[in-house]
């Protein structure tokens, strides 16, 4: 047997980190044992559904590096196909035509509450022969009255449903459109679906998909229904708990590598390792191994992850992502990649996001034009004043121009004048970026090179003379 996985979002608003959390279990699956992964777009639901939607689930799909084998499908391109199944149903007696109105189905659920019973279609048309004039019917799959529905979940293990306790579902509206449930178990038999693997809010759907299948004489899939994902607080995941699509999180600075690490373990262990590759996931991913009860997020941890990923990249393959960060922020670097890995390098240790990258690298770009206050009320004092000239002067015939010899030339006034280093690197240190915080002076400076540096050494000094004027 062919494993044969799917993805199947609606495109009714981003693809959040729930939905990519499946979508990755699904790819790893497949991936696992040489399937095949299939993304269908659940598009039905014409009112909600968007274009714009659409092209935010393929971005984040690509950009998780979740290829997939085949698609993406479109429900909306299939009507034909599931009006065909609706009238099998209807030739088989597995359905029928309901003509009851909105007005009289309230009437009935109304009843219901007020006798204390669980709201469901009572199945009022199921024998009824004759059309109601003025009335659109929708259809209706019968559901059996008596015995059990099982499901054999590979997550949660076996789960029985009184089909006393299940509704008369509709499978076609009145105007012919078809119901979710109807379109997932067409769809997944028409594409040879083996296994399901979907969130656990679909589990009450699940016996519902079960009964169509073996109306229809189709081999029904495996299922595996993984439990939800919590805020840190412990909540229902919402907006308000950070990032409500995946690329938010690129947009937070994130590596997708690292969003993908963070995901297989929100539900998924093996053994107490943190850090997996991608060949590692698809190795060890089993959906057996999958936890039972709920996920929570922690963003400390994500961060811990990405920081991992950021110094275990080479610099230069980072430039792209950093380029795209600065971009946001209005900071225009040039096309020079290898200063730009350089600035990355000397970054690395120090970022735990790409945006964090961005934003404390933006002196390499543009000179400061004003200074830290509590910073420059500190260290650029008259006294550093001097120091900054004798620095710029030694500076100017210092060759070759690199981090070991900045070092060394940083330590020697310090020594000369009578100083700790830190007397003399934090001046400079502000003097170029504006601020108390950067990487190592001698490897700031030695990427900003000698005639940027020499400007701004001397643009401090004119400004602490003003100040002390």
């Amino acid at each position: 047997m062919t494993v044969r996985t799917r993805f199947a979002p609606s495109p009714t608003g981003y693809l959040h980190i729930g939905g990519a959390r499946t979508a990755l279990f699904c790819w790893l699956y497949a991936r696992r044992h040489e399937g095949v992964f299939i993304l269908r777009v659940e598009d039905t639901d014409r009112e909600r559904s968007t274009e714009a939607a659409v092209q935010v689930i393929l971005d984040g799909m690509r950009w998780l590096g979740l290829d997939w084998d085949e698609g993406p499908f479109f429900q909306t391109q299939r009507f034909d196909r599931y009006r065909e199944v609706v009238q099998q149903l209807l030739d088989s007696g597995h359905a029928y035509h309901c003509y009851c109105s909105t007005e009289e189905l309230e009437a009935m659920r109304a009843e219901q509450r007020d006798r204390g019973e669980k709201s469901k279609y009572d199945g009022r048309c199921r024998e009824r022969t004759e059309p109601r004039e003025g009335i659109k019917p929708v259809v209706r799959f019968r559901m059996p009255l008596n015995g059990v529905t099982v499901v054999e979940d590979q997550v949660r293990g076996r789960v029985e449903f009184d089909n006393r306790e299940l509704d008369d579902l509709i499978i076609a509206r009145s105007d012919g459109t078809p119901t979710y449930n109807l379109t997932v178990a067409v769809d997944d038999a028409d594409m040879a679906i083996t296994h399901v693997i979907r969130g656990d809010d679909h589990l009450n759907n699940t016996p519902k998909q079960i009964n169509i299948y073996k109306a229809l004489g189709l081999k029904v899939p495996s299922f595996s229904h993984v439990p939800m994902i919590l805020g840190p607080d412990g909540a229902k995941l919402s907006k308000r708990h950070g990032a409500a699509s995946v690329m938010d999180y690129r947009e937070q600075g994130y590596l997708p590598e690292a969003v993908v690490n963070y995901l297989v373990r929100l539900g998924w262990s093996h053994g107490d390792q943190e850090v997996f590759s991608r060949e590692e996931m698809i190795r060890l991913f089993d959906i057996a191994d999958i936890n039972h009860s709920a996920s929570t997020l922690n963003p400390g941890k994500l961060e811990w992850l990405n920081q991992h990923y950021i110094m275990a990249r080479p610099a230069g393959e980072l430039v792209d992502e950093l380029v795209w960060q600065l971009g946001r922020l209005n900071i225009h670097p040039g096309s020079d990649r290898g200063y730009l890995a350089r600035i990355i390098a000397s970054q690395q240790g120090r970022s735990k996001t790409l945006l964090e990258m961005a934003g404390n690298s933006r002196f390499f770009f543009e000179a400061p034009t004003e200074y830290d206050p509590k910073a420059a009320k500190k260290h650029l004092t008259a006294e550093a004043g001097a120091v900054l000239g004798q620095v710029a002067d030694a500076l100017r015939s210092l060759k070759p121009w690199d981090a070991e010899s900045i070092h060394a030339l940083v330590a020697a006034q310090a020594e000369s004048a009578g100083l700790k280093l830190g007397k003399v690197a934090q001046p400079i240190r502000i003097a170029v970026s504006g601020g108390p915080v950067s990487p190592p002076i001698d490897q700031t400076l030695a990427i900003l090179g000698r005639e940027e540096t020499l400007a701004r050494i001397e643009r401090a000094g004119k400004w602490i003379a003003r100040q002390n004027a």
